[in-house]
This record gives C-alpha cells, sequence and structure tokens, in this order.
C-alpha cells in the first residue's frame, strides 16, 4: 500500500514538474499581450502626465514607466514558448527591463545641473 503511494505521489510531482513552462494557447497569449499593451500605454500616459503637471523636464519617470511596459508586454509574449525558450526569453526581458532602467537614471543624471 504504501509503495503504491509513493509510485502514485512521484507520478503527480512528476505531472506537476513537466507542466511548469509550458506555453499558453495562442488565444489566451493574445489576450495577455492586449492587456499588457493597454496597461504599458496607460502607464506611459499617466507618466507623462504626471510629468507635464509637475513641469519638470525630467523625463526619467516616462522612460521608467516605458520600460515597465514594454517588460510586461515582452513577458506575455515569451509566456507563448516552452520550456528552455521561454526562460532565456524572460532572462532577455529582465536585462533590457534594467538597461533601460540604467539608461533613464543616466540620461537623469546627465541633464542635473
Amino acid at each position: 500500500m504504501q509503495a503504491k503511494f509513493h509510485l502514485l505521489a512521484g507520478f503527480t510531482a512528476l505531472l506537476m514538474a513537466s507542466a511548469c513552462n509550458n506555453a499558453k494557447s495562442p488565444d489566451a497569449a493574445a489576450t495577455d499581450i492586449a492587456a499588457a499593451n493597454q496597461s504599458a500605454a496607460k502607464e506611459v500616459a499617466d507618466a507623462r502626465r504626471d510629468q507635464q503637471k509637475d513641469m519638470s523636464n525630467d523625463t526619467y519617470e516616462v522612460a521608467v514607466a516605458r520600460a515597465d511596459g514594454e517588460h510586461k508586454v515582452a513577458i506575455q509574449k515569451c509566456d507563448t514558448l516552452e520550456g528552455h525558450d521561454q526562460k532565456l526569453c524572460k532572462d532577455q526581458a529582465d536585462a533590457d527591463l534594467e538597461a533601460a532602467k540604467a539608461n533613464a537614471k543616466a540620461s537623469k543624471v546627465s541633464q542635473q545641473p
């Protein structure tokens, strides 16, 4: 009886592990990508509005909002891939986000008197 339980537990764990990093269906991915695009556009618009409201020339917030939005879209696109390709895609998206934030910060520092 205990052997059957261990076999069943092992099989269940194997099934759960194999479900990780599976690609989303094209319809689900398209819906998620569209939602991420809409969210990204809203974030950029909000940052631009805040920037204009403050009457500042600091574009840092806009650049970071754009980078965050692009990252969300990229991650949704990565979810259409499977396994190792999905991980590589997400790693690249994360690296692109960090690079964009670093560029925005460098630009902000260079604009300060």
